[in-house]
């Protein structure tokens, strides 16, 4: 009988806890929280590209912005539309900007793929901000949500479950896809992209599917944000965004999906934790440093992120142990001339 691994019953129960945490939970914790899995949802798919395929963007909120926009832009103005054809709709405008982008984007390398994708994202941005079709500054409001059925959108609780399933269903699709040739492939291709060309693989058109995907789910986060809270503006296609997500993984843990979603919460509340009047008093307005200094001692301390930190403690329990072990275990594979 085989028992699932420790990595596997930590997100089983982080799920259940999420799934438990509305029987105790009041409208603004409910919120919180539904806001907080979008943001994992998210920060998955850019873990997709930089912990997995080795693509460092920092455009990646154009993606997320688009389907939000895309979640707004489309819907009627005199009645809900349905989510069965409004979120594919959201999916593939985000998909089709990804693929352009990087389509162009990917034959560059290094700084230049990090610049160049900064670039595509800000034009993105300035057509939100300076033209009527995003609505300015002033953004846009969503007057109805999308119609599930019989499920009601506008209710705290739903909208929490709905986003709790498309998390649930995001992290065993790539958890999935990790496992697969794709994935594999994508592997080799952060281990050594020349070494995969050396082998006959053509590692352009992995990219590219990745690149592609990885703007669809950030689309899906993106319209479902959107959703929640009704409103659009240019901020959800800022470099300030993509920044804070590329945080939220590097806090996590890159290379572990369980570290996207990790990240994010922490990233979070830790956002929430110093903007905390009632703990920080005046102070409180410039939460900024705090979670800044937060995230300085955590890269400082975890390199390896979050995900790390159970690692790092057995290891520490485990210290006098190994040390007393190694010198005879060493002896002895030297006599039985196995060192």
């Amino acid at each position: 009988m085989t028992f699932p691994s420790g990595r596997a019953v930590f997100v089983l129960l982080a799920f259940i806890a999420l799934a438990a945490y509305p029987l105790i939970a009041g409208s603004y914790g409910l919120d919180l929280i539904t806001k907080i899995m979008i943001y994992a949802i998210f920060a998955l798919s850019l873990e997709l590209l930089v912990g997995t395929t080795g693509l460092v963007c920092f455009g990646h909120a154009a993606f997320f912005g688009i389907g939000a926009y895309a979640a707004v832009l489309l819907s009627p103005a005199s009645e809900p539309a349905g989510l069965w054809w409004l979120l594919p709709a959201a999916l593939l405008a985000a998909g089709l900007y990804a693929l352009a982008v990087g389509a162009l984007s990917l034959r560059t390398q290094g700084v230049y793929f990090i610049m160049v994708t900064l670039a595509f994202a800000q034009m993105a941005y300035y057509v939100a901000h300076d033209t009527p079709l995003g609505g300015g500054t002033d953004g846009i409001y969503l007057y109805f949500k999308p119609a599930l059925g019989p499920l009601d959108l506008d209710r705290g609780p739903t909208m929490y479950f709905v986003t709790l399933a498309f998390l649930v269903a995001v992290f065993g699709f790539l958890a999935l896809l990790l496992r697969s040739r794709f994935g594999r492939a994508l592997a080799g291709i952060k281990s050594s992209e020349q070494r995969m060309r050396a082998t006959g693989f053509a590692t352009y058109p992995y990219k590219l599917a990745a690149f592609t995907l990885s703007g669809m789910i950030a689309g899906l986060a993106g319209f479902l944000f959107a959703v929640k809270d009704g409103f659009v503006n240019p901020e959800l296609l800022s470099w300030h965004l993509s920044g804070a997500v590329l945080i939220m993984i590097i806090l996590g843990g890159l290379g572990h999906l369980r570290g996207a979603l990790i990240g994010a919460f922490a990233f979070v509340l830790l956002q929430e934790f110093w903007k905390s009047e009632s703990v920080f008093g005046a102070f409180a307005k410039h939460w900024q440093l705090g979670l800044g200094f937060s995230i300085i001692v955590s890269v400082a301390l975890l390199p390896q992120g979050l995900v790390s930190l159970p690692r790092r403690f057995d290891r520490r329990l485990a210290g006098p142990a190994v040390k007393t072990a190694g010198p005879s275990a060493s002896s002895t594979e030297v006599r039985n001339g196995t060192a």
